[in-house]
């Protein structure tokens, strides 16, 4: 989830804007043209810088919803998660494409058996976790076992899961061998399949595959210190106000050349009000600040100020894999029709002007888009301009029971979705419907979206999956079935489940053939589903992240949204 979690666009990079180490801002050589710029072309601030030191401050809203990569299904998490967990491939990012699966603790990207049920990873060298215990497979394998313990871990992320062949597992707490995995020595790690699945590689870079030492697993408490393999270790964390990274003395660069490691320290700040984020980030009130808030912090007033010569040479931006939606809880809003003419009320084109407009995202026809493999075209009866159709809205309601009065939750972090929601009680209204507008506690957002609490309106966001360049890693999370194919998905917010179509992608899940081939069932499929409006496509988003004058190599991750901090750094 966002998740924002959490699509593909292939933009190519453009040159990016590098800061001086004093005096005001200027634009690193050759990047200025006489040719206008491609408004969705990625900036990077500050590229190829390589200098080691000084510290990163990153303000936030509300704290990380937790920094357990096997109860995490959020990019924010993901993104930190850089810093202090490693998995067995990773996924690399680029300014404005989805990333590139890449080793990380594995050797390289896995070797499949010929019929595609098994792939096997060796584990590098001289890995060790922050207190000097060598990582091996077994660590590995229990990091996926936790992810099982699903009354346990209401957010751990499934799409590996999903692929391996013990659905009948239910994590390491309650017993029993979990045959999906075998670490026959402590360097191999060998995964068993139900059927061949041509993005794998891309699903062991998930925090799945992040090594858990078995006897450091606290549970829920774990969120408190996970115990690193990555570059930086947690010193102090006071949950809701602060926590700070430093270096740890056990990670070995030689075998991690994907992150750079630049910062000696990264300090967040974890309750700071988003207007006032993005008041002191324009202002260059901290030189080495940086926010991992969605659209970097900034609000929809602030648009007029990213234009301005000195913020705009410190405007990182990018087009993301990212895209926003309104989900309708298809337990509680169950009529198809109902849910129909409540997504033709809505006046999309209001809600992208609540985001930004164009400075802030592209409206959104689809969760799923022509760049990524497999797509078919989509059909709905949306205005693909975003205006409403209140009077075919109204013809779709005559003679159903429609419900009098419905409630959307919204992140109370941020404004703009308490605007969203204002508008959305307009629309709504012209169908006799009062919606009641929810705050709820964005620290808890997700967690309460996954319960019974879960409203009958919500939006969420989704960043692509394991495999932003495939329509799979989009579909299956969002609108998907369960593991056992009985009820509908752990992350399917809508909670949509249709015994002939969730039956199909849950027979989609174990065929064999290529990831284009595949992906074509799936947007097929996709398409049948959204005929009966379990969501409602609203923004993709385009992000504007304004960084700190000392800030460098400052990237707009594709997947993550924010600046990516595995490459992040700051002059000292």
């Amino acid at each position: 989830m966002n998740r924002s979690t959490t699509a593909a666009i292939a933009l190519a990079v453009s040159a990016g804007l590098a800061l001086t180490a004093c005096g005001g801002p200027k634009p690193a050589a050759g990047s200025h043209s006489d040719t206008p710029r491609d408004a969705f072309a990625p900036v990077t601030i500050g590229a190829g810088f390589s200098t080691k030191g000084g510290n990163l401050n990153v303000l936030m809203s509300s704290d990380f919803q937790t920094l357990d990569p096997g109860n995490s299904n959020y990019v924010q998490t993901a993104n930190v998660g850089q810093l202090y967990y490693r998995t067995l491939t990773m996924a690399k990012e680029s300014a404005g494409k989805p990333p590139t699966i890449v080793p990380d603790l594995a050797t390289d990207l896995g070797k499949p058996s010929k019929d595609g049920l098994t792939w096997t990873y060796t584990l590098k060298k001289g890995l060790k976790f922050e207190d000097g215990k060598p990582i091996t497979s077994k660590d590995i394998k229990y990091g996926v076992e936790r992810t099982y313990a699903r009354d346990v871990y209401t957010q751990a992320p499934q799409e590996l899961n999903t692929a391996l062949a013990d659905d009948s597992y239910k994590g390491p707490y309650t017993g029993g061998d979990f045959k999906g995995i075998d670490t026959p020595d402590d360097r191999t790690v060998v995964f068993h399949l139900k059927q061949p699945f041509a993005e794998f590689p891309a699903l062991v870079s998930r925090s799945n595959t992040a090594p858990v030492p078995k006897g450091k697993d606290t549970k829920l408490d774990y969120t408190n210190h996970p115990v690193s393999s990555g570059p930086y270790k947690i010193k102090s964390y006071d949950r809701g106000r602060s926590m700070k990274l430093v270096r740890n003395d056990q990670w070995d660069p030689a075998t991690d050349p994907n992150r750079t490691a630049l910062p000696d320290t990264f300090t967040f700040t974890l309750s700071t009000a988003q207007a006032t984020i993005s008041q002191q980030l324009l202002a260059d009130s901290d030189p080495t600040a940086i926010t991992l808030d969605s659209n970097g912090g900034l609000q929809a007033s602030d648009a007029a100020q990213l234009g301005t010569p000195k913020v705009k040479a410190r405007t990182a931006a990018a087009l993301l894999g990212c895209t926003d939606v309104l989900n309708l809880n298809t337990e509680t809003i169950k009529d198809p029709q109902v849910r129909k003419a409540i997504a033709l009320a809505v006046d999309r084109s209001a809600l992208h002007m609540q985001y930004g407009g164009e400075r802030f995202g592209k409206l959104a026809a689809s969760y799923i888009n022509p760049a990524q493999r497999g797509y078919v075209e989509q059909h709905t009866d949306l205005d693909p301009t975003g205006k409403p159709k209140p009077d075919e809205a109204k013809k779709l309601l005559a003679g159903k029971k429609v419900p009098q009065k419905l409630v959307y939750g919204y992140a109370d972090a941020n404004p703009r979705y308490k605007n969203v929601g204002t508008v959305l009680q307009q629309n709504l209204k012209q169908l006799g419907i009062d919606l009641q507008l929810r705050p709820i506690p964005a620290a808890n957002y997700y967690t309460i979206l996954a319960g019974d609490q879960m409203p009958d309106i919500a939006r969420s966001g989704w960043c692509g999956g394991a495999d932003s360049g495939s329509v799979r890693t989009t579909i299956d999370p969002n609108l998907g079935p369960s593991v056992d194919g009985k009820t509908y998905g752990f992350s399917n917010i809508p909670r949509y489940y249709d015994p002939k179509i969730s039956r199909e992608m849950y027979e989609l899940r174990g065929t064999n053939g290529s990831s284009e081939e595949l992906g074509k069932k799936w947007a097929t499929l996709f398409d049948q589903a959204m005929q009966g409006y379990p969501i409602i496509p609203l923004v993709r988003s385009y992000t504007s992240s304004v960084v700190g004058s000392d800030v460098r190599n400052a990237q707009m991750g594709y997947f993550f949204g924010a600046i990516d901090l595995s490459i992040v750094g700051v002059q000292h």
